[in-house]
């Protein structure tokens, strides 16, 4: 009787914990994990309002420099991964001093929320680049997303931003579309709203190696 006890207060406890989270505030979600603050964006601050027009100069040349040429690409969600140069050549071109984000470690990483850092008055900000289009901008579909990391990208008390533009398709080169963009976002991150669901997960070694973990029926050589 104990057992089946126990039993029935474990599956309650998974099935708690594979209950999502809603609505979540990210500069909450930010300074659990990172214990660095979002920094909430504020119009009545010159140096917020400086940087801004900035960031908007930067979003201007950036769209102009895609659109010499357009960015090739077979499916529409694949143009967001070229975004980033462009952004940085343009914030290169006004001082911004782009650069990869480094983690708690001191090692610059590549992967992972945020894409960008930059410096401005040498204070550092946070930058992800971000696309979209008119026939997605109201839809579900994620868009943003991020996972706990022993050395996230986070380091730093400061703004997070969001450089998004709208992505149109404008002709087709052999087998690839032709994308351009025809309007730009600037978000400020701070107040998003976020949402969490869990995941069971396992690796190779546990998989493969027969030892706590899957069991192997059979295995051999081909050819």
């Amino acid at each position: 009787m104990a057992d089946k006890e126990y039993v029935n207060r474990l599956e309650n406890v998974i099935k708690q914990m594979l209950t999502p989270l809603n609505d979540i505030p990210f500069n909450l979600v930010i300074e659990s994990l990172t214990g660095k603050k979002v920094i909430p964006f504020d119009f009545k601050n010159s140096e917020d309002t400086k940087l801004l027009e900035l960031l908007k100069d930067v979003a201007v040349l950036g769209g102009k420099e895609i659109n010499k040429n357009g960015i090739e690409s077979r499916r529409p969600n694949e143009v967001g991964n070229y975004i980033e140069a462009f952004v940085k050549k343009a914030m290169q071109h006004y001082n911004l001093s782009p650069d990869v984000p480094s983690g708690t470690s001191g090692k610059k990483k590549s992967t992972g929320y945020p894409d960008i850092i930059f410096f401005f008055n040498n204070q550092p900000y946070y930058l992800e680049c971000k696309t979209y289009s008119l026939e997605n901008i109201s839809t579900t579909q994620r868009s943003f997303y991020f996972s706990p990391s022993d050395d996230f990208k986070v380091v730093y008390d400061t703004h997070h931003f969001i450089l998004s533009y709208e992505m149109v398709l404008d002709g087709r080169k052999e087998n690839k579309n032709i994308y351009k963009c025809k309007h730009y976002k600037i978000l400020s991150l701070e107040s998003l709203s976020l949402d969490v669901k869990y995941e069971f997960n396992s690796d190779n070694k546990r998989m493969y190696s027969g030892e706590c973990g899957t069991i192997i029926l059979d295995e051999g050589t081909i050819g």
